[in-house]
């Protein structure tokens, strides 16, 4: 299958030294989207163990694309290079290492399509489920889904979660202020809310991995998510004064 000019949605996938680890879920991804999508895996090394994998899928799977991020190392980065080249109205980032089900895909980017800036899919929504991973992160997202769902009506019960869709136009409206982990996924949802733009959700049962090892590091990226949870809870403001917002709190005001 061939990928249009302007595919309707891009599905950007980080990814780091996965080599093989990748193919399973590559499979899963183009197994569950048939309606004009591409594929960007986002590496940030030209050596990096990944590409090879990816040089062999695209033999045979048009819709593959490789990227390798010239914004600096880390998740971050990956993820900001990824949306800053898709093609499609519409981005879904999902993870590398198989715990999120791609069947969550198309709906997520038929909300988007009918209107939200950012389309999560939740762990934490009735029907949602975490299978294993670290008890610890678990328990802080689990929290801080909760308290923000309840306290700053951010329009999801899992903010944390990477796993998410955007309108495109939104995301480069708002920029991406991350630079290291993956903080993304609530950096925007925070700025939507503050924007008073519509959030959604849709349940998902996210599977711990269970192959190579993961990069999330919790207690160096605790610091970056609190920033943006604590930012959530702001006023209501415009695209202008947002940016003045956050210039302000990067100066110190």
């Amino acid at each position: 299958m061939s990928v249009p000019e302007t595919p309707r949605v891009s599905i950007v996938v980080p990814a780091y030294n996965e080599g093989d680890d990748i193919i399973p879920c590559l499979d899963r991804i183009f197994a569950a989207v048939q309606d004009g999508c591409e594929v960007a895996v986002v590496v940030d090394m030209p050596d990096d163990t990944t590409i090879p994998v990816l040089d062999k899928y695209a033999q045979h799977e048009s819709r593959l694309r490789t990227l390798v991020n010239t914004y600096g190392r880390g998740p971050a980065n990956a993820i900001r290079y990824g949306i800053d080249n898709a093609r499609a109205d519409v981005v879904v980032v999902t993870m590398a290492d198989g715990s999120d089900d791609p069947q969550q895909i198309e709906p997520l980017a038929r909300l988007v399509e009918r209107g939200v800036v950012v389309a999560a899919a939740s762990r934490y929504a009735p029907g949602g489920q975490q299978v294993g991973g670290p008890w610890l992160k678990g328990m802080l997202s689990r929290a801080a889904g909760r308290s923000l769902y309840l306290f700053a009506r951010i329009g999801t019960r899992d903010a944390t979660n990477s796993y998410k869709a955007y309108d495109r136009d939104f995301v480069r409206s708002v920029s991406i202020d991350s630079r290291h982990g993956f903080e993304i996924g609530l950096e925007l949802t925070a700025k939507a809310r503050r924007l008073r733009l519509p959030v959604a959700e849709i349940p998902t049962i996210w599977l711990d991995r269970d192959a190579g090892i993961s990069n999330f590091k919790v207690w160096a990226w605790i610091p970056k998510y609190l920033h943006w949870y604590l930012f959530a809870f702001g006023r209501g403001t415009d695209v202008t004064g947002l940016r003045e917002i956050l210039a302000n709190k990067r100066k110190g005001h």
